[in-house]
């Protein structure tokens, strides 16, 4: 990197959150002057919701780099991440989502998630027909379960929902979810969610393969 590393990840902040999809400028809470990518050159001829969705796929690279970490919260890039999880594109949430699973390996990073109540948003990722956006949001409830928040990463629409996944034919996704029921569910919770899908239809869908 040319710039320090610092810099070059608030240029790719900044870059995302003035290139829009309509060509305007998008709001954000995020303090960045424009002119510190002005002498940085884009190495991409995409349209703009593609340029968007590099730029995140970037941030969210840097993200599994413990070294950014600092950086990456100072710059709200958390924030970000966790605002893209409602996003229509499914590309921007999957790359959100990776990144945020990128990040909560970090207690600080794992606090501020939980406290942000970023678990909600990703529940709601679960049933995402992205297997890259449900695989991702499966893991980072698992590294999101402390003894505080298990009520919540574990509640009961969860186990029926990894219920499912464990039956799927998806090789990946079912010992995913079967990790998930062993290692962060109780028994009773099993055999409640268990019970409770054998009268109810279980409303969140496979992810395409």
């Amino acid at each position: 990197m040319e710039l320090g590393r610092l810099e070059y990840l608030q240029a790719l902040v900044t870059e995302f959150q003035v290139t829009d999809s309509t060509g305007k400028k998008r709001r954000c809470s995020l303090a960045l002057s424009v002119s510190s990518i002005s002498s940085h050159p884009r190495p991409f001829s995409f349209s703009l919701a593609e340029a968007k969705e590099q730029v995140l796929a970037n941030l969210a690279n840097f993200a599994y780099d413990p070294s950014n970490y600092e950086y990456l919260r100072q710059l709200q890039v958390l924030d970000l991440f966790l605002d893209m999880l409602t996003e229509d594109n499914e590309t921007l949430v999957e790359f959100a989502m990776g990144g945020l699973c990128n990040l909560c390996l970090d207690k600080t990073n794992k606090e501020y998630i939980l406290e942000a109540n970023g678990v909600e948003p990703i529940i709601n990722c679960l049933s995402s027909s992205n297997e890259e956006t449900v695989v991702s949001a499966v893991t980072t409830l698992m590294f999101l379960t402390t003894p505080r928040s298990r009520a919540q990463t574990t509640a009961l629409p969860v186990v029926e929902c990894m219920l499912r996944f464990s039956l799927s034919a998806n090789t990946r996704l079912s010992n995913l979810a079967s990790i998930f029921l062993q290692d962060y569910c109780s028994p009773p919770q099993v055999e409640e969610a268990r019970n409770l899908s054998r009268h109810t239809a279980v409303g969140i869908p496979l992810p395409k393969d």
